[in-house]
């Protein structure tokens, strides 16, 4: 398959998610490496719906520290401690966490001034370890809703294959 970032802004989310998750396991059928599945699930969620910013933070030292891995966009916070910012908060709980406004959110780490509204889903893998995070960082309030969180929960399900 030729791999082909798509563009799927203008769409309804739903069918965008859809057809992202589709192109998702297309690129990704036969990998077995996590880093690999980052860079690509960065890449095509980056391009798909043009976010600020695109990516994870892999658990270095459990149930501590988070350290910046594969993403796309402007340079991101290198390391998160556990129970810090929303990614931090998301490790923590093992929960995914929606920002309407991140400069309403307490704590919130600024490493792009132009981040509004934040969605960070955590990553599990086989076992139900956490692996990482998924950040994703919008230049807009309001930007991520319950399909997001929902469509993203069941996308990074990838890692526990």
């Amino acid at each position: 398959m030729a791999e082909v970032t798509l563009d799927l802004r203008g769409m309804p989310k739903a069918e965008a998610y859809a057809e992202l998750k589709q192109h998702v396991r297309a690129v990704l059928e036969g990998i077995d490496d996590d880093i690999t599945g980052m860079a690509t699930m960065s890449c095509l969620l980056h391009h798909a719906f043009g976010h600020l910013w695109t990516g994870f933070y892999r658990v270095v030292t459990p149930g501590r520290l988070l350290r910046v891995g594969p993403y796309q966009g402007t340079l991101g916070c290198l390391e998160i401690p556990f129970g810090k910012g929303v990614c931090g908060a998301s490790a923590a709980k093992g929960e995914s966490v929606v920002v309407a406004d991140v400069h309403a959110f307490p704590g919130h780490i600024t490493c792009d001034g132009r981040s509004a509204s934040e969605i960070v889903v955590p990553v599990f893998g086989r076992n139900r370890e956490l692996l990482a995070v998924l950040d994703i960082d919008s230049e807009h309030k309001n930007a991520f809703d319950e399909v997001d969180r929902r469509e993203l929960e069941e996308l990074v399900r990838w890692f526990q294959r």
